[in-house]
């Protein structure tokens, strides 16, 4: 009897300690740890957060083969996360991801983090109907690090059209909620907070560049100022009006994100419409995208929560597909810190 192609996926780029099992093209099995010791220092602490993975993986990884009713000796390759990400927290998962091969003697599949959000577009479930985009179609991965317009011509075959010169969408987020002393993640805290206010009241810098190309340092600059010279007239200025801030800025985020990819939309002639990253979780991001695909006619494919933000299902996913294209690596790889699609 043939053995089914089984991926022992590991993620660990951020602060997300992530396993799941594949088998057979279905994700079986997806487990997350997440790392709250962030929370006091209001952003992620690199080495507090390589400490946690330590801590996690071997744990994570356990409960991911036995939810997904894999034995370790079932596994045929194990996909790992090289980068980009945090250095320390990358050498967690690929350090056990080389100890989990060599004990099981199988190939190992290192994965591009960003490539790996486009593809949680094609997990599988059992049980659950799957709609997938098909080829081509164009991708706006928005996430802490990233703010991307992908086309996506294949599963290995993408190419990067334009991209966020300084801060990313996430990062706009995280940073203007911690100036209004919000909670960390900021940008869930915002979305909810922004459902209770008025997305006209207050309008912030839209920075103006050209081609596909992304900037969000203006606008935390324009929103820093803003607040700053508010509060000399009044010091209860933030939590007078925190919900109209969190939607003005929410709404000035999400107008900068939809007008390059409208734009590219009109320039590739793509209307197979995919949004990717933890970003696109918002909620006014979401309904933009789903209001703009009514008037132009694109179709929208946004994977759910639990596979838009950092997670192993999408790495395995990945792992699967280039296994089948026979894309394997040696013991000598290296994560990276930085890295693009190509």
């Amino acid at each position: 009897m043939e053995r089914k192609i089984t991926i022992l996926g590991i993620e660990s780029s951020c602060d997300d300690t992530s396993a799941a099992v594949l088998q057979g093209g279905v994700v079986l099995s997806n487990v997350i740890a997440s790392q709250k010791v962030h929370e006091a220092y209001g952003g992620v602490v690199p080495e507090l957060a390589s400490r946690a993975h330590q801590q996690n993986i071997i744990p994570v990884v356990s409960e991911a083969l036995k939810r997904a009713g894999v034995e370790a000796k079932e596994v045929t390759a194990v996909a790992f996360t090289r980068g980009p990400g945090l250095l320390g927290s990358l050498l967690v998962g690929v350090s056990f991801a080389k100890g989990f091969a060599i004990a099981n003697r199988i190939p190992l599949i290192e994965v591009n983090h960003l490539q790996a959000h486009i593809l949680a577009n094609f997990i599988k479930e059992p049980g659950v109907e799957n709609r997938h985009p098909s080829f081509p179609f164009l991708t706006l991965l928005v996430s802490g690090g990233n703010s991307q317009l992908i086309v996506v011509r294949d599963y290995l075959d993408m190419e990067m059209i334009g991209q966020t010169i300084d801060d990313a969408a996430g990062e706009a987020f995280d940073k203007c909620a911690k100036v209004m002393g919000l909670p960390y993640p900021g940008g869930p805290v915002i979305d909810r907070l922004a459902k209770e206010g008025d997305a006209n009241r207050f309008t912030f810098n839209k920075p103006q560049i050209p081609g596909l190309d992304y900037s969000f340092s203006g606008l935390k600059t324009s929103f820093l100022y803003f607040l700053r010279d508010r509060l000399k007239e009044n010091p209860h200025f933030i939590q007078e009006n925190l919900n109209d801030l969190c939607a003005s800025l929410q709404k000035t985020v999400v107008d900068i994100l939809m007008s390059k990819l409208k734009k590219a939309a009109k320039q590739t002639g793509i209307r197979q419409i995919a949004i990717g990253g933890g970003v696109s979780a918002n909620s006014a991001l979401q309904q933009a995208v789903h209001d703009e695909a009514a008037r132009a006619g694109w179709e929208v494919f946004i994977p759910r929560l639990g596979f838009s933000v950092d997670n192993a299902g999408m790495v395995a996913t990945t792992g699967y597909y280039k296994y089948l294209a026979g894309q394997f690596i040696g013991l000598d790889a290296a994560p990276f810190a930085r890295t693009t699609l190509e």
